[in-house]
């Protein structure tokens, strides 16, 4: 696969998350709808998970739909939920031919009952996998997650099951709706947008992000090459000088 070629010998990173922005404007361009936007997303983000297995990535988490994405027409919304499920469900035979581990994150619960049972199958079934870990963002904020989160301490502290004044940030974080993955290295934001739009507020404390002006629906394997070298020549310092951070690996030849 020559587009890996300029990574080799590269610092990757493990987790990466992508904002999957400019859907809508991609299909206006066209005078197209804009479910065929959605649409085409989709297949970007096909290729964005097959590139993210290629290149041994070890989490990749996926902006699909937020909590502020309900205020769009119902149209649209409707479209865009069907298209998740029927994304989810034709597409789990090949993530279990790659051994990804498919999940997901956000207000699950209030989503239609069916794209839950979709969600729930799938990663029931990969739920073993133990490659890529596909994070899918569905019905997400980057607030109700920090507020579930306060809320669920309120919970266990009244029932006598934490001590507040020894909750510290690792305790904190894993009261949210992921805490088995590592907080992102890199956050992609295709579509030119210069935002993190109420996404992972609490997990990018430290994330580096990189800035696209290509739409989500044209984004290829060559986007995100170079939003990783431009990532590997970064020094991450975390509030500190800077240091190897021994959770990344070298591309190899």
């Amino acid at each position: 696969m020559a587009w890996r070629e300029p990574l080799v010998g590269h610092v990757l990173p493990k987790h990466i998350a992508v904002i999957m922005d400019g859907n809508g404007r991609w299909a206006h361009q066209r005078g197209l709808p804009r479910i065929q936007g959605h649409f085409q997303g989709r297949k970007a983000a096909k290729r964005c998970v097959q590139a993210c297995v290629d290149l041994g990535i070890e989490a990749l988490s996926m902006y699909a739909f937020s909590a502020e994405n309900w205020r769009r027409p119902e149209d649209e919304v409707r479209g865009i939920l069907d298209l998740l499920e029927a994304a989810i469900r034709e597409e789990t035979p090949e993530l279990h031919d790659v051994e990804v581990r498919l999940t997901a994150s956000g207000r699950l619960h209030e989503l239609p009952e069916s794209l839950q049972q979709t969600i729930a199958q799938s990663r029931e079934e990969t739920k073993h996998h133990k490659g890529l870990t596909l994070n899918l963002l569905i019905n997400y904020g980057g607030r109700t997650e920090i507020v579930d989160a306060a809320k669920m301490v309120a919970r266990k502290a009244m029932a006598g099951e934490l001590d507040l004044d020894k909750l510290e940030e690792k305790g904190f974080s894993a009261l949210m709706y992921s805490p088995e993955l590592p907080d992102p290295d890199l956050v992609i934001r295709p579509g030119g947008e210069l935002r993190i739009s109420n996404f992972l507020l609490w997990e990018l404390a430290y994330s580096e992000i990189v800035l696209m002006p290509v739409l989500w629906p044209d984004f290829n394997e060559h986007h995100l090459v170079e939003a990783i070298l431009e990532y590997s020549h970064r020094q991450r310092r975390f509030g500190g000088l800077a240091s190897d951070d021994a959770r990344h690996l070298v591309m190899p030849e």
